[in-house]
């Protein structure tokens, strides 16, 4: 029988703590510049030192928040939907990350659909979201949504104004009607300026790790970025009712934006911590019989870091 001296213990469960946040950091080293980076002023260096431990104390303080939303929802069989829409580049993704990045995936899930095939553009429009809509005791973030009709399928001539049209008239409705159903829904418009969109474009473009999330799509956004501008104000104009109203994050700062919208999330529910029983690991069953069977090396990754 094998056993593990306290100490031992203890510096294992606080390396396991540590990379957990160091998920968080990779995270973040991502999202900064190089410029950032390699910055050799010692004042702007401190400031940025001091910002940063205050943007981590405050995520780690509304993550905890959101573990216990999340166990709200699920003893209290709630259902919400939490729609996430902006620009291209606007920082829907990171928030999506910090609110998912500590919960248990069969709570709260992400939807991401793509382009709808050919069998989906004749169905009922809100038929393929339908299919995604929370169960009791789940939340479900929607990167992008329903919206796409108003935003890109409009801007790039992807649906007739007849359907155009009739998006409008029938959202207001869809929506009061899953409220009505027991599915709290909230809806999220990050906002940035011309010139934020700008740069991140940019960053994206020369950064050989981030390339990808550039399509052709996001690149014709840029040009058309009035258009997307008046079908932006049109869309909230015409579907901030009462029930389900829009609300407007400023995310030209990353950092302020998440947290931002974290605290408004957890601020729309009543939540409260579940009290729990304690948790009691048991003792594991030793069978002197047992002989663990040695793996072939063959088998075996190679230790290429340690």
């Amino acid at each position: 029988m094998n056993y593990i001296d306290t100490n031992e213990l203890q510096q294992r469960i606080a390396r396991d703590l540590l990379d957990s946040y160091d998920e968080e950091l990779e995270l973040e080293i991502e999202d900064r510049s190089l410029d950032t980076l390699v910055d050799q002023d010692p004042a702007h260096a401190q400031l940025e030192k001091e910002r940063r431990q205050r943007y981590f104390r405050e995520l780690f303080r509304l993550q905890s928040e959101l573990v216990k939303l999340q166990d709200w929802v699920a003893t209290t069989r709630h259902k919400v939907v939490i729609l996430f829409e902006g620009r291209d580049a606007a920082g829907k993704g990171g928030v999506i990350k910090r609110i998912t990045q500590r919960l248990n995936p069969r709570v709260c899930r992400v939807v991401a659909l793509p382009a709808p095939n050919d069998r989906e553009r004749t169905q009922w429009y809100f038929q393929r979201y339908v299919a995604h809509l929370p169960a009791a005791g789940e939340m479900v973030l929607f990167d992008r949504s329903w919206y796409n009709r108003a935003g890109v399928e409009r801007v790039m001539g992807f649906c007739s104004d007849e359907e155009y049209e009739e998006f409008f008239r029938s959202v207001p409705e869809f929506e009061r009607m899953l409220v009505r159903s027991g599915i709290q829904v909230i809806k999220y418009w990050f906002s940035i300026t011309d010139d934020e969109q700008h740069l991140r474009f940019l960053g994206r473009i020369h950064d050989p790790l981030k390339q990808w999330k550039l399509s052709p799509m996001d690149l014709e956004s840029r040009r058309r970025w009035e258009d997307y501008t008046k079908a932006k104000e049109a869309m909230i104009e015409r579907t901030h009712i009462p029930e389900v109203p829009w609300w407007v994050v400023q995310a030209v700062d990353k950092k302020s934006a998440r947290l931002n919208c974290i605290h408004h999330l957890l601020s729309q529910m009543p939540y409260h911590e579940i009290e729990r029983e304690a948790v009691v690991l048991p003792e594991r069953v030793y069978n002197p019989e047992y002989i663990r069977q040695p793996v072939p090396e063959s088998m075996m990754v190679p230790n290429v870091f340690e």
